[in-house]
């Protein structure tokens, strides 16, 4: 009896070194793949950031925030806008100058830009939402419209890495912004709610593409016509 007591108290201590063997193997496995993970991570946030274009130099008289030109001008016009988005970037290269020129600075129109962040998806980190954020960032530092002309100089295909944090941090950077400030907005999602708020509220005024202007009221769609729909508002 006192044999068999024995053998199985061996074959019981036998078990649980085995089972304590497995347990440290398993735990010794899942380490490794989380210190995998991270280093993954830290290689993708710290590799490079590739070529970062200069924004186009613009005048914009009486800026405030995301919005330039005089409050009380008679004409208010809105732009709800993505900044991947590449007829919005066409907008900004082609016909956005003019119309600073001929009636933003000239006291005509009062200019709000408003992002319309929907070509992410859902996703509530894409880039659409994070480049329009590290933007509202930006206009901490009364830089938002230079920030703005670096991202569409830097927009080139959707959802493809144009505006992965790293970038975006690197856009601040080059325009010599004070980037602890910049990392803390950026990194605590000051402005998330901002960006998602701007989202509802342009499709609750019908907004469904972009660019899309608000004159007065009255939705344009698109940039063909604006100018002339501005010249109709002032002629009333």
């Amino acid at each position: 009896m006192a044999r068999k007591n024995e053998t199985r108290t061996k074959l019981t201590e036998k078990r649980k070194r085995n089972q304590t063997r497995q347990r440290n193997i398993w735990l010794g496995i899942i380490s490794l793949v989380a210190v995998a993970v991270v280093v993954v991570l830290i290689a993708v946030n710290s590799g490079p950031v590739g070529e970062i274009r200069d924004g186009k130099v613009v005048q914009r008289n009486q800026v405030d925030r995301n919005s330039m030109g005089d409050p009380t001008a008679p004409i208010k016009v809105e732009e709800f806008s993505d900044f991947q988005c590449p007829y919005c970037r066409l907008f900004a290269d082609e016909e956005e100058q003019a119309i600073i020129e001929n009636y933003v600075n000239t006291g005509k129109v009062y200019f709000t830009y408003t992002p319309f962040s929907f070509l992410d998806g859902n996703a509530i980190d894409g880039e659409s939402k994070s480049a329009a954020q590290a933007a509202y960032c930006a206009a901490d530092q009364n830089k938002f419209w230079e920030y703005h002309d670096v991202l569409f100089a830097n927009q080139n295909s959707e959802n493809a890495g144009d505006f992965a944090d790293k970038r975006l941090i690197a856009f601040a950077e080059k325009l010599g912004l004070d980037m602890g400030a910049f990392r803390s907005c950026y990194n605590g999602n000051t402005y998330r709610q901002q960006v998602l708020d701007d989202l509802t509220r342009g499709r609750s005024l019908g907004v469904s593409a972009t660019p899309t202007f608000f004159i007065n009221g009255t939705k344009v769609q698109g940039y063909v016509g604006l100018t002339e729909a501005i010249e109709a508002e002032l002629a009333k």
